[in-house]
Order: C-alpha cells, then structure tokens, then sequence
C-alpha cells in the first residue's frame, strides 16, 4: 500500500490552508497530483510543515517522522509537496532539493488542483 507524507509551508499551514483540507479533498477524490492513485490502495500517513522559513529542520523533521513511526512500522513511500510550497515559497528549490536528497522515496511536486484563477471573478 502507498503512504503518502504531504510536506506544506509552515506559514500556510498555521495561517491560511483550514486544516489543508484542499489536499486531503483532493487525495480523497484522487485528483490533481492524486492521481497517480487512482486504481492503488493510497492513504496519507502525514501532513508535515517545512519547519518555517528557510526550510533549515526539514531533513530532521523528516528523520522525525521515520522515528516516531517505527514503533508502528510505518513509513511514507512517497511524498507530495503542496502548492503552497511549489507556487508560492521562496525558498522552495532549495527546500525540495533537501528533501529529494533526503527522502530516498518518490518526492511529486504538487498535490491539489483547486488553486482559484482570480480572486474576485
């Protein structure tokens, strides 16, 4: 089975993003990056936030998730980065590059499509 780890921005996540429900919507409808799901057997096993700007503890907040998971034997076999971080953060070549370097999973650079094309339209 797949475990999907989703990584936002910090930022976003605690001011912004109501719960990232838009992320978990979309996993749930196998939509946007989700996709990839569709005929899988796919949960998220985590939402993780980058650690705040510029993305310093990201390798350690990611060494986190693999400790405090062990107990129950699980781990991400792949990780979805947000929109908040991939059309917004600008700290985010580094930030992924990191993570990349890091993860030894598939790291896909997207995860919901509901980002709104004009505010006021």
């Amino acid at each position: 089975m797949n475990k999907i780890l989703i990584i936002g921005c910090k930022k976003a996540m605690d001011d912004v993003c109501i719960g990232c429900s838009r992320c978990m919507v979309s996993f749930n409808r196998r939509q946007g990056f989700f996709e990839l799901y569709e005929d899988e057997d796919a949960e998220i096993m985590g939402l993780l936030n980058c650690g705040d700007c510029p993305g310093a503890t990201i390798v350690t907040r990611l060494a986190q998730v693999k400790l405090w998971n062990a107990p129950m034997q699980e781990k991400p076999t792949a990780i979805h980065i947000g929109p908040c971080i991939t059309d917004h953060c600008p700290h985010r070549n580094e930030l992924i590059a990191k993570i990349k370097a890091k993860a030894g999973i598939p790291v896909i650079e997207g995860t919901h499509p509901y980002v709104p094309k004009d505010i006021f339209a």
